[in-house]
């Protein structure tokens, strides 16, 4: 249920009725926008009588909310939500520009990359230190190690840091290295380690689409991190399953309109684990970027043909350089600020 307060109103006749509603059992989430107050209700609203709130005269109107997530629907949160990951905002006319190898594979090699990836004008860096692999047999990553290559990258450079959690057993660790902790495809609905990351996790979290999760799904998925306790969710489309086999899989640029429409979370694109392939990655960041989207997260290697993970996918320093100064133009055109 959200309870709509009319324009102007002061803050102790909220205060009033918020209370008059917590008597009742229920939580409740206050939003203060531009010229709008709101008040999400979350429990067992039928303990509420919504021509008794509607009556008092700082209301403006009560509605009842269908879907089953509440904290990440834009009808609780009507503006758009803004995260801050480490001094980088993400969401509203800000366009994160996220970049760097699959994995970790040297100090040396992540080093370079992110000096790169600075100089065309990315402003996060990813790298992954453990690493989810279909096959048991293929590199894993570094892990602690690699998180180490990564803060040592993050000192050279200032670039914060965006790495993959993959167990709650390490979440501490993260929370010291880590600016963006990742939640991948595999992991979505997780739930056990979803709840973990949203009581225990004091950095924003990234979630990744799953491989054939609805939008439904995906936002519920942010829905557990969120009624947890982290409210600074970042989602990530980086492409679904489906029948074609010529890419890796499909990437949803539909997922833009549909996800600022239904909630107030900031929505990147991952246009390298779409595809699969190199020479798709410029053309889907540009139509992702026209399309609205919050920001992009791009691998990029210095050698993407002896890479220890998805090369055929990544882009040199200078291919890379070249998109970003192609995608300005167009994030100008949409009011993005890179």
């Amino acid at each position: 249920m959200i309870i709509v307060f009319k324009p102007k109103v002061n803050e102790e006749e909220v205060k009033k009725v918020v209370e008059q509603v917590e008597t009742k059992g229920l939580t409740t989430h206050l939003v203060v926008g531009e010229g709008v107050t709101i008040c999400g209700v979350i429990g067992d609203t039928t303990k509420v009588d919504p021509k008794q709130i509607e009556v008092l005269p700082v209301v403006e109107k009560v509605m009842h909310v269908g879907e089953p997530y509440k904290l990440a629907n834009r009808a609780f949160h009507p503006d758009d939500s803004i995260i801050d990951v480490s001094g980088v905002k993400v969401g509203g006319d800000h366009l994160a520009l996220i970049a760097g190898p699959c994995s970790v594979e040297s100090k040396e090699q992540v080093i370079e990359i992110a000096k790169a990836a600075k100089a065309a004008g990315a402003n996060l860096l990813r790298g992954g230190a453990f690493k989810p692999r279909t096959s048991p047999y293929a590199f894993q990553g570094m892990g602690s190690e690699g998180l180490d290559i990564l803060v040592a990258a993050k000192e050279a450079t200032g670039l914060p840091i965006v790495s993959e959690l993959m167990s709650a057993e390490y979440i501490e660790e993260f929370n010291e290295k880590v600016d963006l902790v990742q939640i991948g495809a595999r992991n979505m609905q997780n739930f056990d380690l979803l709840k973990e990351v949203g009581k225990r996790c004091t950095k924003p979290i990234l979630l990744k689409r799953g491989l054939s999760s609805t939008y439904e799904e995906w936002i519920m998925s942010a829905e557990y991190i969120m009624a947890s306790g982290n409210p600074n969710v970042i989602l990530c489309e980086r492409g679904v399953r489906t029948f074609e086999t010529y890419t890796r899989n499909t990437l949803d640029l539909q997922a833009i309109p549909v996800i600022k429409r239904l909630t107030h979370l900031p929505i990147i694109i991952d246009p390298s684990h779409a595809g699969g392939k190199w020479w798709l990655v410029e053309p889907m960041a540009k139509a992702s970027v026209a399309a609205g989207c919050d920001g992009l997260m791009i691998e990029v290697h210095n050698n993407p043909e002896c890479a220890l993970c998805d090369g055929p996918q990544s882009l040199k320093p200078k291919k890379y350089t070249e998109l970003i100064e192609e995608i300005k133009d167009i994030a100008k055109i949409v009011g993005k600020e890179v």
